[in-house]
């Protein structure tokens, strides 16, 4: 055997615990051969010393919005205002020919946040007078409201205070029953379908620059949470967009693709092919595991209630009051009726469906784990797990329920930082110890998978780890409860093997093990060691043994594109 890539001289972190460590890796045909001495006599094209950085499984982000994340980076981002006014000037810039007018001449921004502003939203007077007839469209950060314009009201037919709320959302209205410009959930809907769908072109688009940033963080695969549908889907062919990068070479991570529920419909096959009465699904029969190793088909993503930030997730004790804004009474919401999302859940499971349930809030848990666990003693397991997205109200009853029915979540600790304080505030100190648990999910034997939710919170990495690892809000203080911080090794572990478990993919990576694909990350040091894991740097990433980004610090032993002969030290063979 001919190696493809032989890594020398590095310090190898596996996250397997049949083999922890090791200084030398081999690859061929884009999956691990061996290490050390198991590559004894072995010849390589290519030989890269690497200095004794440190290499780890690739990291896998199992909880992010990618395409959503892409466009962005394209689109005005306001994100770093930290006062109202700022807010505007960065608006009125825009205008004046600081961004470039979007499709069909509409104005778009993201990374609103209320919080960084004094908990202030923008006056849709102002926003009126700097945008005009202009329609105007700004994404909250957490994905489950947003801003818009009378023009972008007037458009979709509900700047009337007659207009309905649609079920699950609601348009904002001041006193007098005038719309304020924010619209919730999915409230949304009535200004996006004016949006959508986007053209392939510009999702692929979307997708090459988002998946190029992920490579520069050392990200090799990612879950994307929501695609074809409703308010988090960009349009009904979005798979498409993704199959046309992976062809094209415009994708650099490997991707599974979760499809919300609202897009699933009946299949009208024979009555003996499930036992459901009206299964739902895609067209040609597929579900959950289509594909192969680069991309495939995740679980059906459903939504059960809204966000924390938001104070609409469904929980079973009222928001605290705080500021301004009184919460007396407020538990937050479902996205829809309880009966109904048991009935569109169960007719998704039983055509072959793995279901990744958004809840927020304790009360949402509880309905996830109740449709779910039924669904499961039903028609049985899934090789994918099934998962509870998020999972940020958790009471200590319901960790053995989850433990024992196999479902997998995805906390965000990236919300820890920038979200903590705000979240702190809303949900008081009674609570506190429930939010975004990791350690007792742990000790329950809940599968952990690292994600970011991005771009609604910061989807580093390397920062992701080490907020497990602290828990430190923006004001300094923990957030939650200290015992729920994790060890280094356990972050890492979070976002590698605990999200490679989570997304039904331990058996080809996750850890470093001879077999699996050779998807690596290259760092500056060891995030088992280093004082704060997000100072590390990360020099290069490989996906299949193929670098998909390399820093300018990446500086490595001689190598050749012709026939090498590697032989490994008799060290090593010991």
């Amino acid at each position: 055997m001919k190696l493809d890539l032989l890594l020398q001289n590095a310090d190898i972190v596996t996250m397997d615990p049949d083999r922890p460590t090791a200084e030398s890796m081999g690859i061929w045909q884009g999956r691990i051969v061996g290490f050390d001495g198991d590559l004894a006599g072995l010849e390589a094209t290519q030989v890269l010393d690497l200095g004794g950085t440190t290499i780890t499984p690739g990291f896998i982000d199992a909880h992010c919005h990618t395409t959503w994340f892409g466009l962005g980076l394209a689109e005005l981002d306001v994100s770093g205002a930290r006062a109202l006014a700022e807010l505007y000037d960065l608006l009125r810039g825009a205008v004046s020919g600081g961004v470039e007018a979007g499709r069909e001449q509409w104005l778009f921004a993201t990374g609103f946040n209320q919080a960084h502003l004094d908990g202030a939203f923008p006056d849709i007077d102002e926003l009126d007078r700097i945008t005009g007839n202009r329609p105007f469209f700004m994404r909250h950060t957490s994905g489950h409201m947003a801003v818009v314009n009378t023009a972008a009201l007037r458009l979709a037919g509900a700047e009337s205070p007659s207009f309905p709320d649609p079920d699950g959302g609601e348009i904002v209205r001041d006193a007098a029953g005038r719309p304020t410009g924010v619209v919730q959930e999915t409230a949304q809907e009535l200004i996006q379908q004016l949006i959508l769908p986007y053209s392939l072109e510009d999702i692929e688009a979307a997708l090459e620059r988002a998946t190029k940033y992920y490579a520069s963080e050392g990200i090799t695969s990612f879950t994307e949470a929501g695609v074809g549908g409703g308010w988090i889907g960009h349009s009904p062919a979005e798979l498409a967009a993704y199959q046309r990068a992976a062809s094209n070479g415009r994708l650099h991570a490997r991707a599974q693709v979760m499809p919300v529920l609202d897009i699933l419909h009946g299949l009208n096959g024979h009555a003996a092919d499930s036992p459901a009465a009206a299964p739902i699904g895609l067209d040609l029969g597929i579900a959950t595991g289509f594909g192969g190793d680069f991309l495939s088909l995740g679980p059906a993503k459903v939504f059960m209630d809204g966000s924390l930030l938001g104070e609409t997730a469904a929980v079973s004790h009222e928001f605290c009051s705080h500021g301004h804004k009184d919460n007396t009474g407020n538990k937050g919401y479902f996205q829809a009726d309880p009966d109904q999302l048991r009935e569109r859940i169960e007719a998704a499971y039983a055509a072959g469906w793995s279901i990744a349930a958004h809840a927020i809030g304790d009360r949402a848990i509880d309905l996830a784990l109740d449709i779910i666990t039924d669904c499961q003693a039903t028609y049985g397991p899934r090789r994918i797990p099934n998962r509870i997205e998020h999972a940020s109200m958790t009471r200590p009853g319901q960790l053995p329920r989850l433990a024992g029915a196999g479902i997998a979540v995805t906390p965000q600790s990236s919300f820890f930082r920038d979200l903590g304080d705000a979240m702190t505030e809303s949900l008081g100190p009674e609570r506190l110890d429930w939010a975004y648990r990791a350690s007792s999910f742990l000790e329950a034997g809940v599968a952990l998978a690292g994600s970011s939710d991005r771009p609604v919170a910061d989807g580093n990495v390397l920062r992701g780890m080490q907020a497990f690892v602290d828990r430190m809000t923006e004001s300094g203080v923990v957030f939650g409860n200290p015992a729920e911080r994790l060890t280094p090794r356990q972050a890492v572990a979070a976002y590698t093997s605990g999200a490679a478990a989570a997304t039904g993919a331990l058996a080809d990576k996750g850890t470093l093990t001879p077999g699996k694909l050779a998807d690596f990350t290259v760092l500056s040091g060891s995030p088992l060691q280093a004082p704060d894991i997000s100072e590390l740097r990360v020099l290069a990433t490989a996906v299949g043994g193929r670098f998909t980004y390399q820093s300018t610090d990446f500086q490595t032993g001689p190598s050749t594109e012709s026939l090498v002969a590697a032989r490994i030290s008799a060290s090593h063979s010991s």
